[in-house]
């Protein structure tokens, strides 16, 4: 059986839709954008969109590295580096071969939108954009504690919460035994490339011991910290003053129990001093008779005398 040529119209069309899924490839090829994150301080490779076959060279190609459209990184034609960026010398360097670009160390400045674009022969053969995410690393969050008003029953007090060196902004959270609170944050910044600073702070009632965590996140990462506020029970009580009745009554008992003892004294010492004085009247006596009682004899021996 033979097969006959395709007749005009149905070649046209099949050629139709293979520049039509061509051109869709293309226009995906184009659109995509890849997202690579990063650190400061750390080395990075932005992928390009093509890579040289090894029976061509670089001599060939011109290649451009640009940041946000206007700002040339990095550019290549035949082989040789004809522009580049001050901000990115001895920081760059591009593979030969996959044209990926390293960038180090990494700066919180080179955060942005990079753009690969490939032309050979003046055609473009490929232009691929790769979003750069920068991160810097927040210092572990400190929490302290300070006493606003005490009681008995109620500590309050505010906890501040603070983390420093990071990027970028970051997000302030925490938790209170386990139940999530709301922070009131504050956040400084040089400027919407620098590092920030934050600061959260937190009004709280303490009743028990109570167990606090704060949290910060960025881009991904997060650092936590926690404390364990522990609720005094030293609490003294100021001694209550009796009512003024209590004290009238009391101050009455006293005098008259004062009285009491003076009369008392008074009378028992009056008495010791009748009772001595009517021993020594009966004393006297005793010996006025005893002496009496020989004169009389004699007067009656005398008498008997005569």
């Amino acid at each position: 059986m033979m097969c006959l040529p395709a007749s005009p119209p149905a070649l046209a069309l099949r050629l139709g839709l293979g520049l039509f899924v061509l051109l869709c490839l293309g226009i995906g090829q184009a659109m995509e954008k890849k997202v690579v994150r990063s650190k400061v301080g750390e080395k990075v490779s932005l992928p390009c969109c093509h890579r040289i076959p090894s029976s061509e060279s670089l001599h060939t190609y011109r290649v451009y590295w640009q940041k946000n459209i206007t700002e040339v990184v990095l550019a290549y034609s035949e082989g040789n580096m004809i522009s580049s960026h001050e901000r990115y010398q001895n920081r760059t360097e591009m593979d030969p071969w996959n044209l990926t670009l390293w960038i180090s160390p990494m700066e919180i400045l080179d955060n942005g939108s990079y753009k690969c674009i490939v032309q050979r022969n003046s055609i473009v053969v490929c232009d691929q954009s790769v979003i750069l995410f920068v991160t810097a690393d927040f210092s572990k969050p400190n929490i302290t504690a300070e006493v606003a008003a005490d009681s008995c029953d109620v500590t309050e007090m505010v906890i501040t919460c603070s983390s420093h060196g990071g990027f970028p902004k970051p997000k302030i959270s925490g938790a209170l035994n386990n139940m999530s609170v709301e922070w009131n944050a504050n956040w400084v910044s040089e400027s919407s490339f620098s590092p920030y600073n934050v600061t959260g702070k937190l009004l709280l009632n303490v009743t028990k011991d109570v167990d606090i965590t704060c949290s910060v996140e960025y881009n991904g990462f997060s650092k936590s910290t926690s404390l364990l506020i522990k609720k005094t029970n030293d609490c003294v009580v100021p001694p209550v003053p009796p009512p003024y009745n209590v004290i009238t009554a009391s101050i009455i008992i006293v005098i008259t129990f004062i009285l009491a003892t003076t009369l008392a004294a008074r009378y028992l010492s009056r008495r010791v001093c009748s009772h001595c004085c009517k021993h020594q009247d009966s004393v006297e006596d005793g010996v006025k008779e005893y002496t009496k009682a020989p004169m009389s004899s004699k007067g009656t021996a005398e008498t008997s005398s005569i």
